[in-house]
C-alpha cells in the first residue's frame, strides 16, 4: 500500500480546524488532530469513526505546557509531513480599545495566540520531515501595513505578534529545507469570526489547503492568504 501524507493538525475539533482535517482526508491524507478534553464528542471525533484508520484523535490544550510535553512524549517517534497550528480564539469584547481592554483579557489572548501556538512549533518542529511544512493559522488582521481601520485591536496585535515570532523563528531555521507558511483564511463566517464573515468555510478551507500544499515545495516563510496571494508583513 502506497505512503500516504500525515499532517499533525493542532486545533481541530471544530471550525477551521476540522474542516481542513476532512479537506486533508479528501486530498488523500492521514490526520493527527488535537482537540481539548473538555470539547466532549466533536465532528473530528465523527470523522474518525468514518476513517478510522486514517484519523487519530489526540487530547491537547496548547495553553497547557503539561499537556504539550505529554504528547510530545507520545509523538516523539513519529515523523509528519505537515504540522499546522490552527487553535486560537478572541477576547470576550472585541469592540474594546487597547486602552480599554483587562489586563487579563489581553494576557489570554497573548498566550492563546502568539506564545502558545509558537511553544507548539518550536517543541514539534524537530517532528516534521525535511520535506516538510510547518504552518500556523494567522490572519489578515495581523498585517500591520494593512491596518487602516482598526477595530478587534488586541485580536490585531496577538496575530501581528504572532507572525513576528515565526519569522523569528524562521530566521533561525534559515538552513533548513523545510518550508514555513503562516496562513490568512480570510473572514469566514465561524464561531470565531461570526456570523457576518464575507466567506463561508466552504469556500476558504479548500484553498487554505491548495496553498499549503502548494507552499511544500518552496523552502522558507510566506505570509499567504487562502488563494495564494501574498500578505503585506
Amino acid at each position: 500500500m502506497a505512503h500516504l501524507p500525515t499532517v499533525l493538525l493542532i486545533g481541530a475539533s471544530r471550525g477551521l480546524g476540522y474542516a481542513m482535517a476532512a479537506e486533508f482526508i479528501e486530498r488523500g491524507w492521514n490526520v493527527v488532530g488535537t482537540v481539548r478534553a473538555a470539547s466532549g464528542r466533536t465532528l473530528l471525533h465523527a470523522l474518525a469513526d468514518a476513517h478510522p484508520d486514517r484519523v487519530e484523535i489526540e487530547i491537547l490544550d496548547i495553553t497547557q505546557t503539561d499537556q504539550l510535553a505529554a504528547l510530545h512524549a507520545r509523538l516523539g517517534h513519529r515523523r509528519f509531513d505537515m504540522l499546522f497550528v490552527n487553535a486560537g480564539t478572541t477576547n470576550p469584547d472585541p469592540t474594546q480599545t487597547i486602552g480599554e481592554v483587562p489586563t487579563q483579557d489581553f494576557v489570554n489572548l497573548m498566550i492563546t495566540n502568539a506564545l502558545s501556538p509558537m511553544r507548539v512549533v518550536e517543541r514539534f518542529c524537530e517532528l516534521v520531515s525535511e520535506t516538510g511544512l510547518i504552518g500556523v493559522m494567522s490572519s489578515g488582521q495581523g498585517s500591520v501595513a494593512d491596518n487602516e481601520s482598526g477595530q478587534r485591536e488586541v485580536y490585531r496585535g496577538s496575530k501581528a505578534a504572532l507572525n513576528q515570532f515565526m519569522r523569528s523563528f524562521a530566521a533561525r531555521q534559515a538552513q533548513t529545507s523545510r518550508a514555513m507558511a503562516l496562513i490568512a483564511p480570510g473572514w469566514v463566517r465561524t464561531d470565531l469570526g461570526g456570523p457576518e464573515g464575507r466567506l463561508s468555510v466552504e469556500e476558504s478551507v479548500p484553498g487554505v489547503v491548495s496553498v499549503l500544499l502548494g507552499k511544500m515545495a518552496r523552502p522558507g516563510l510566506e505570509y499567504l492568504d487562502y488563494r495564494g496571494r501574498t500578505v503585506r508583513w
